[in-house]
């Protein structure tokens, strides 16, 4: 069962999108802050993935996700950004900043897992283990 914490300021959106991710058989955590989920990032803790909201006081979505991709131990931490905001300004600083995949909200079961399914694949080791 994968691991997932969702990061949104947002009580209604967060429950929705945890009660989707139960139906897809995961293990759900909810954040209505970025600093909570940070703090646990330092402890040494870290889930499967993240889906994380874009604009949230105090702590951004984006700085969440920069201070992520500068960490080595989440540098390939796959992460979902999301937001409400169709902009293309907002969903290429996301991309720009590591993140693997953006969804809009209100966001669908079928969106939700399509984002989560490339930002799996954008983290999987593609190597050939020659040895």
């Amino acid at each position: 069962m994968r691991e997932i914490w969702v990061v949104d300021d947002d009580d209604e959106m967060s429950r929705a999108i945890g009660l989707m991710l139960e139906v897809l058989d995961c293990k759900v955590t909810v954040f209505n802050n970025a600093r909570g989920a940070a703090q646990l990032i330092v402890s040494g803790k870290k889930p499967d993935l993240i889906i994380l909201d874009v604009n949230m006081p105090e702590v951004s979505g984006l700085d969440m996700l920069e201070f992520l991709r500068r960490r080595p131990d989440t540098a390939k931490l796959p992460i979902v950004m999301l937001s409400s905001e169709a902009d293309d300004d907002t969903i290429d600083k996301a991309m720009e900043l590591g993140a693997d995949a953006f969804a809009l909200k209100p966001v669908t079961l079928e969106e939700l897992e399509k984002a989560m399914a490339r930002a799996f694949y954008k983290n999987l080791d593609l190597r050939v283990n020659d040895g």
